[in-house]
């Protein structure tokens, strides 16, 4: 067993919202082939920040997850603990338990192990709003209710309800509620099955605009 990978000294206790992230964390990495510093390395994570995130003493946010699921080659599904059974074609309602990760609040919706996924998410003010997201793929986005400040590379868009849009996620993105209401959106993007693949994440400084 690798050193990085024995079992960490008694911490203070997991936060809420993702019980079932913590072990499938380290039990993916492991089937990757990857250790603790080599996968930290590829999230553009710190080994201690990894390990945190491994025992359940740090929550990791949805690009995070993102980013982890493409390192390790498989779905934000599986690291959610959740297996595919059939691929069922219908998503009920009554079985999306919402998840809440870095302030955003996202509902499966779509079935797991699929080429693209699905979410609905609501996205509060100030929350993750200095995040850049840079990966491969494509994403598309509906706004639900509110306001969504959207910045692509160099360029800043106000999206209201009904209002969508559909990139290359290697164009360097940004998403920020606009108002103190937060906002709601639909989101699918394109889960390339590479455990090369990597979301690059980095918070700047200075506004949005």
């Amino acid at each position: 067993m690798n050193a990085s990978d024995a079992a960490p000294a008694a911490g203070p206790a997991p936060d809420d919202g993702l019980p079932a992230v913590a072990p499938q964390l380290r039990a993916l990495r492991r089937r990757a082939g990857l250790t603790l510093e080599a996968a930290a390395r590829a999230a553009g994570l710190s080994p201690a920040h990894l390990s945190r995130l491994e025992t359940g003493q740090r929550q990791p946010s949805l690009p995070m997850l993102l980013a982890l699921a493409r390192i390790y080659g498989t779905t934000v599904s599986e690291l959610l603990g959740e297996t595919v059974a059939d691929r069922d074609a219908i998503v009920r309602a009554a079985d999306m338990e919402p998840t809440h990760a870095g302030g955003w609040t996202y509902v499966q919706a779509g079935a797991p192990g699929r080429g693209m996924q699905a979410l609905r998410v609501r996205v509060p003010y100030g929350s993750q709003g200095d995040i850049v997201r840079v990966h491969p793929g494509e994403e598309w986005l509906y706004v639900l209710k509110g306001r969504l400040r959207l910045r692509l590379g160099d360029t800043a868009h106000l999206l209201g309800p009904g209002d969508s849009a559909h990139f290359d996620s290697l164009t360097p993105h940004r998403l920020a509620a606009e108002d103190q209401d937060g906002v709601e959106l639909l989101f699918v993007h394109t889960l390339l099955q590479s455990p090369t693949a990597t979301l690059c994440l980095g918070p700047l400084t200075g506004e949005l605009l």
